[in-house]
């Protein structure tokens, strides 16, 4: 798998959910170093810098990520939420978030490790108590399970990206299409020999 991250998923707190890829297969762990959460934060734009993280934090940012996650697919399975997931959730929610300051440049926002968790679970909160959540679709890729914001018209999305999943897919069955047909009496002769 590519370890860059991907943002395809509508929301920082949904791509969060998604650093742990393919949870039913392979379980590709984004988070394997304390730089590659760092490097997530600053490429969500949930800062514009972080103080390194250490494991500890790492190991925290993968608590808060799991029960993100948990909580997500309950809310989209109409399903009572975990104790054990909302206690998570809502103790990293509680803590302080970075500040955003203005400066002669424009804003800018500098924060620690656990800074920018508490803004990662605070967005989670927002997500999973506001109106989004009738759009919250899981990826139709097998392999796939990242969950996304379906805001498509018609609500007819069934990919969290087309670069990421849907090309993958839509390439897989066409090679299952054209396996399976029929061949016709003079398809297999090279031009001129028919």
């Amino acid at each position: 798998m590519n370890p860059d991250h991907a943002f395809v998923c509508g929301a920082p707190a949904l791509d969060f959910a998604a650093t742990l890829r393919a949870r039913r297969s392979v379980r590709f762990e984004m988070f394997a170093a304390p730089e590659r959460l760092d490097a997530w934060y600053l490429e969500s734009g949930i800062v514009d810098s972080v103080t390194p993280a250490r494991p500890s934090d790492v190991e925290r940012a993968k608590a808060v990520r799991e029960a993100v996650y948990e909580l997500i697919t309950a809310r989209r399975l109409g399903a009572a939420f975990g104790a054990r997931a909302l206690d998570v959730l809502n103790e990293a929610a509680r803590r302080p978030a970075a500040a955003p300051q203005l400066t002669r440049d424009g804003r800018r926002t500098d924060a620690t490790s656990g800074e920018a968790l508490a803004a990662v679970a605070r967005q989670a909160v927002e997500l999973l108590s506001g109106p989004d959540v009738p759009l919250l679709k899981e990826c139709e890729n097998p392999e796939c399970t990242r969950v996304y914001i379906d805001r498509s018209r018609g609500a007819r999305r069934h990919w969290c990206g087309m670069e990421s999943c849907g090309n993958k897919i839509k390439a897989a069955a066409y090679r299952a299409r054209k396996k399976n047909a029929p061949r016709l009496p003079n398809e297999a002769c090279a031009p001129g020999e028919g």
